[in-house]
This record gives structure tokens, C-alpha cells and sequence, in this order.
């Protein structure tokens, strides 16, 4: 329990910890994490649902009904139906991508997972990646690490790693940038 308490904190960090306490007592800790996945695509996928989801203007009975179609036509149901209706009851909505983000991380400590993002200059083959996330298994001293790879071709070449709170900037763009501010401060 103190090693899931450090992962969240704050009001959304107490919403995470209580739901993924209510999901371990009801084993539905992956149904619960596949259903809020679902509603924080749907809020990547429309600016009008993330305004309504932060707006102060809707009541929380107005709030409770929207939600209720949306989520209905989404296919989520169950405890992360139920968690996302009391938060917008209590007026919470607009934290809940905080209180998505503190699950995910109980419920990836809980796994033994750990999260990685990668920018790259272009796309890796299948081979490089699985030595990056060999790698990046070593580092983390996890079980395993779920890796999500970003195409930037503006970094040049080179890698930007960010593991957990941690962040490794390789990338050309960056030791290209380095010195140049070195060459400034010399002549």
C-alpha cells in the first residue's frame, strides 16, 4: 500500500486509489483500465466532450445525463461507468484525466509494468525495438515495459527516452543546439 500511495496523490490521486481499490475487491481491475482507456480516447477525439468535461457552466445532474448516452453509446459500463458518473456528481469532472493518469499507474505498478515513450527521427524496425524495451527492462527494473514510439523527424536522429519521471534527450537536434549555445558563449 505506501508503494501505491506514492504513485498518486492529491484529490484525483485519492479518486485513482479508490477505484483501484473498489476494482481489486470486485477483480475487475482490467475491465476498469480497458473502460477508461476508452473514455480518455473518446476525449482525445473531441474538443467538444473536453469542454464539456471541464466546463463549470453544466450542472452536475446535466453532467450525469450526458454522460450517461455517451457512455452508453461508447460500450463502457460497470465500475468505470459508475466512477465516472459519482465524479461528475461530485463536480470533479474536469480532473478526470488526472484521476485516469493515477490509475494507470496503480494498475501498471500492480502488473509490474512500466511505461515508456520514445521519440525517434523515423521508424524503427521490429528488432530495435525489442532491444530498446530489453534495455529499457534493465533500466527500469520492471517485470516489463510497455513502450509507445513517437515519429519526429525534426530530432534529426538520435533517441528522446522518458521513463516514468525520468528523461533522456539524445537526439542531434539537441547536441546540435548544445553547441551552438557553447559556441555563443566562447566568441
Amino acid at each position: 500500500m505506501a508503494k501505491e500511495e506514492t504513485l498518486v496523490s492529491g484529490m484525483s490521486g485519492r479518486y485513482a486509489q479508490a477505484l483501484f481499490e473498489l476494482a481489486k475487491e470486485s477483480k475487475t481491475t482490467d475491465q476498469v483500465a480497458a473502460d477508461l482507456a476508452g473514455f480518455r480516447a473518446l476525449l482525445a477525439e473531441s474538443s467538444d466532450l473536453v469542454r464539456f468535461v471541464k466546463s463549470p457552466v453544466f450542472t452536475a445532474a446535466e453532467q450525469v445525463a450526458a454522460l450517461g448516452a455517451i457512455l452508453t453509446k461508447a460500450g463502457i459500463a460497470g465500475q468505470a461507468a459508475k466512477f465516472l458518473k459519482l465524479v461528475a456528481t461530485k463536480r470533479r469532472l474536469f480532473a478526470i484525466e488526472d484521476m485516469i493518469a493515477g490509475y494507470e499507474r496503480l494498475y501498471d505498478a500492480s502488473r509490474g509494468v512500466t511505461r515508456a515513450e520514445v521519440t525517434v527521427a523515423e521508424p524503427l524496425k521490429d528488432a530495435h525495438v525489442e532491444a530498446l524495451k530489453s534495455a529499457l527492462v534493465d533500466v527500469a527494473g520492471s517485470q516489463s515495459v510497455e513502450v509507445a514510439i513517437k515519429v519526429d523527424p525534426s530530432i534529426l536522429g538520435g533517441l528522446i527516452v522518458k521513463l516514468g519521471s525520468r528523461m533522456v534527450d539524445s537526439s542531434l537536434k539537441t547536441k546540435l543546439n548544445l553547441i551552438r549555445t557553447r559556441m555563443k558563449e566562447v566568441g
